[in-house]
């Protein structure tokens, strides 16, 4: 039997339409993206379900939503699977701590609806982010170093998505030096929608205030280990996996390498629960000179069905 990883997507994996079918089918999943909508006090299904793609993009709106369609996904096929792992991109790893029990349903939704408030709330026009593609990471490293030397501004790179593919997040005087010296190397940059630097110490203040609420949570230890974005690795005690979480907003992103760690730890099938699909692609380039790797995107009920 191939051992198992469950994944789940985070922000820029929203589609129209998403979790509409298993919402209709069944109606604890319904029942999920409506109490949704009374903590955070959004009209969630509209948006998502008949909405616009500049309202679909809002963080506020966007991260309840995007967790309620993964959590309903995990809920409805939790029974046929046995993971030896999970992980979850950003805010996608606040399902994963939902999936393996660290956290409670309605300790998640109310987590999520903070954090997306006070992420949309954080604008600074100093602040930036662009991907980075088609260039490997000590090249990438090299440009980021380089930059933040000459500007003497914060700069990191973000996300470690794949080992082509990159997010740089800091100033935005030192984000744009970096880009202008990735064309001579042939590769691309791209600067991102975004009104702040996320995952970058430019969101301290919102990480403060989302960790105070983390205080308030019960923290239970996980029953399936959970790789976390902040260090790539599970942590089974409770404590100190919400002390590694709330670092999260401010710390980068290690996919490449929890990706990596997964599969050096045994696990050959990773199924990614949520919309697009975004991971299991990543997953296929981080791992793909890997004996036995498989990936699975489970996106819709007649996906999940089917499992």
């Amino acid at each position: 039997m191939t051992t198992q990883s469950i994944v789940f997507p985070g922000q820029g994996s929203q589609e129209p339409g998403m979790g509409r079918d298993l919402a209709e089918h069944w109606s604890e999943a319904m029942d999920l993206w409506k109490k949704a909508e009374r903590l955070s006090g959004l009209p969630l299904r509209e948006i998502y379900w008949d909405g616009d793609e500049n309202a679909m993009a809002v963080t506020r709106n966007l991260q309840p939503a995007l967790t309620v369609v993964n959590m309903n996904l995990w809920c409805f096929v939790a029974e046929k699977l046995s993971p030896a792992g999970m992980a979850g991109h950003s805010l996608g790893e606040f399902a994963a701590l939902f999936a393996a029990r660290v956290l409670s349903l309605d300790n998640v939704l109310e987590l999520v609806c903070l954090r997306g408030r006070l992420m949309d709330e954080a604008v600074n026009q100093d602040g930036r982010m662009a991907a980075i593609l088609k260039l490997d990471q000590a090249k990438v490293e090299e440009l980021v170093a380089a930059a933040a030397g000459l500007t003497g501004q914060e700069i990191r790179i973000a996300n470690y998505n794949t080992p082509g593919q990159f997010v740089i997040s800091g100033h935005a005087q030192a984000v744009d030096h970096v880009c202008a010296g990735v064309k001579p190397l042939k590769g691309r940059a791209l600067v991102l929608p975004v009104s702040n630097a996320f995952h970058s110490p430019y969101m301290s203040e919102a990480g403060d205030e989302l960790a105070k609420f983390m205080d308030k949570l019960d923290w239970r230890d996980p029953q399936t280990p959970v790789y976390l974005n902040v260090t790539a690795r599970p942590e089974a005690d409770a404590r100190a996996l919400k002390e590694t979480v709330k670092r999260q907003m401010t710390s980068s992103v290690y996919w490449t390498q929890i990706i990596e760690n997964q599969y050096a730890d045994g696990m050959r099938s990773f199924i990614e629960l949520g919309p697009k699909g975004a991971l299991s692609r990543m997953i296929s380039q981080i791992l793909k000179d890997r004996d036995g790797a498989q990936t699975l995107s489970v996106s819709t009920l007649e996906h999940a069905a089917s499992l």
